[in-house]
């Protein structure tokens, strides 16, 4: 992508796009497809391998006789069950089309030129697209080890940072924070600065040093906590997401939010899935029996794998010719496994993959070690 020129927009002989946006990397989603493979497994985009509830899909199956009918705009069905299931003030809630248009929003109220974000080195790309767009400055904070480093993002705040986006745990790595820093992280901002803890993965982490961040949220007035349906639950053709915010953030998102932004079958489904806690437990116990399993075997293969908190694991294959990520991500997408190269994060060495049933994580086993032994 060509950097975007600074040209008088006003004698321009077109309309012009304002600077920073051409200069925007576009989001590019894990594949879903590859020549001549009909049915490919898709491990590439973290989604739940059991799919959704059946609860879920029948609510939205339920919901084809409206669709001539426009949704209840503040999604209050969905907010009230939000409410009562985490114990929190309804009138805290904002709900988006996916927590992407969340992050969206915050940089829209919070962000002019010349502000800026902070975010992790690797962190998820959603984040430093909103914030371009709202002609704001990204600053990454290194990760040592691939890990939030509390101390480094500290040190890249300044009088213009208005954001600190944080995933807990992180997309792609997986690392995750304790409760303790992320409680230390939050001590270290300015008052004036946000933090946002994007809880994408949070239902996965079931270890007792580590919480989403909504208790922190209750009594602060700088934290945002954010979840979505399309992980845990499965829900990520529907794009619904949630967040937890200060009063006065509630209401200043509110303000701009699209009429209308989640659907009447998007709502019902996720209120069906949200009450689905069997389905719940069933997608976080297959990743939990899972999850240990693949990282022992593919370090018994020599491959590093990072220690995942999610429903993914990163692996670093080696530089050698004919032996790389990209040339791994080739051959597994050639037997039928679509993985996720993650150059684009700054990971150019490493796969990611999401956990599968049985019979995929075998076969992603076996596959690597036939590709490392050609």
């Amino acid at each position: 992508m060509n950097a975007q020129t600074p040209v008088d927009r006003s004698k321009a002989d077109r309309p012009i796009p304002k600077p920073g946006i051409l200069d925007i990397h576009a989001y590019v989603p894990g594949k879903g497809k590859v020549d001549g493979v009909a049915h490919p497994v898709k491990l590439s985009a973290n989604e739940n391998i059991l799919g959704c509830s059946p609860k879920a899909q029948a609510a939205f199956t339920g919901a084809a006789d409206r669709i001539n009918i426009y949704p209840e705009g503040r999604s209050n069905i969905l907010r009230a069950a939000v409410a009562e299931r985490y114990r929190l003030e309804p009138e805290r809630l904002t709900f988006g089309t996916g927590t992407d248009e969340i992050f969206q929003q915050i940089c829209q109220v919070y962000l002019e030129p010349a502000d800026n974000i902070v975010q992790g080195q690797y962190g998820f790309g959603a984040y430093a697209i909103a914030a371009r767009a709202c002609g704001g400055e990204v600053r990454f904070a290194p990760e040592p080890d691939y890990r939030i480093d509390v101390d480094e993002v500290i040190r890249c705040v300044d009088e213009r940072t208005r954001i600190v986006f944080i995933a807990n745990p992180a997309n792609p790595t997986g690392t995750w924070l304790t409760t303790d820093e992320v409680e230390r992280l939050h001590a270290g901002l300015p008052p004036s600065v946000m933090l946002v803890l994007d809880g994408a993965y949070a239902e996965f982490n079931t270890d007792p040093r580590f919480s989403d961040g909504l208790d922190l949220a209750r009594h602060a007035s700088n934290v945002i906590v954010t979840h979505t349906f399309s992980k845990i639950h499965g829900l990520a053709a529907l794009r619904v997401g949630w967040a937890y915010c200060p009063p006065e953030t509630a209401d200043a998102i509110d303000r701009i939010r699209l009429p209308f932004n989640t659907s009447i079958a998007a709502q019902e489904a996720a209120l069906a899935a949200l009450g689905d806690t069997e389905f719940q437990a069933q997608s976080l116990a297959l990743v939990e029996q899972w999850r240990p399993w693949l990282v022992q075997q593919l370090g018994g293969l020599g491959l590093e794998v990072l220690p995942s908190a999610a429903n993914f694991l990163l692996m670093r294959l080696p530089t050698t010719p004919g032996k790389t990520a990209a040339d791994a991500e080739a051959f597994l997408a050639s037997r039928g496994y679509l993985t996720r190269g993650v150059s684009s994060y700054g990971l150019p060495e490493h796969l990611r993959f999401n956990i599968g049933l049985e019979e995929h994580n075998r076969a992603v086993v076996d596959l690597l070690a036939e590709f490392l032994k050609q």
